[in-house]
């Protein structure tokens, strides 16, 4: 991801089994319902176009919890394999934040293997509070993250190697 000046970069990810069929997790992925119950701090998710969505999510970063409103775009979309999702939040005078997480699913012994892959970064106030505090909430995010999506589709997730 190209970073606009004073943006700080972070990069962070995963490898999950979703027990659960592939077909079955993409369209969790893309149910907004769903992510609005897995993503902490999540006030509203909302398609706005085909390839596109809105939130609003206030995030605990430990010290502070800015709310970010921002924008979410999916890009190289294969069904139920793969899909870029890039965003850009706005958390007013503490700054930018903006990411883009690769997303991949295969087979995997009868279910799912999910790859998550991201660089993200954040600019203004953010990055006073430390590049490695940032990071680790970010990957605790993530985690989060996917628990709470195996939780909201009924499957476990299970972790297999962090980055």
């Amino acid at each position: 991801m190209n970073q606009p000046k004073g943006i700080v970069s972070l990069e962070f990810g995963g490898r999950y089994k979703v027990q659960a069929k592939r077909e079955t997790v993409w369209v969790a992925l893309n149910d907004t319902e769903v992510l609005k119950a897995c993503i902490p701090g999540c006030k509203r998710i909302d398609w706005v176009s085909e390839d596109a969505l809105e939130a609003e999510i206030a995030v605990n970063l430990g010290v502070i919890k800015p709310v970010f409103t921002g924008d979410l775009r999916l890009s190289n979309v294969i069904v139920a394999q793969s899909y870029t999702l890039s965003g850009q939040g706005r958390g007013g005078l503490l700054g930018k934040a903006q990411a883009s997480a690769d997303i991949e699913l295969s087979d995997f012994e009868g279910e799912t293997l999910l790859l998550f892959s991201a660089t993200g970064g954040a600019s203004g106030q953010i990055m006073r509070l430390g590049k490695a505090l940032v990071g680790n909430s970010a990957q605790k995010i993530i985690d989060g993250f996917f628990e709470r999506f195996g939780e909201a589709m009924g499957a476990n997730v299970i972790p297999l190697h962090q980055r």
